[in-house]
């Protein structure tokens, strides 16, 4: 479960590097760079989210500890 929720994660930040260098290159149309725009939004905040998960996670483990 970890390791899937891990690979997403690295999945999204992946496809985030290749919308920001398709984005940069100025190659596409207006109407695609706003759905890869659109799409870069949605990954950006399920990567926040994911963090926001983890740290939350560490927080609780080392709250326990003590």
């Amino acid at each position: 479960m970890v390791k899937e929720s891990s690979n997403n994660f690295e999945k999204s930040i992946k496809r985030l590097e290749e919308i920001v260098d398709l984005l940069e290159e100025n190659s596409t149309s207006l109407e695609e760079s706003m759905k890869l725009f659109e799409e870069g939004i949605k990954l950006t905040d399920a990567c926040k989210k994911k963090l926001s998960d983890a740290e939350k996670k560490v927080q609780n483990l080392l709250g326990s500890e003590e």
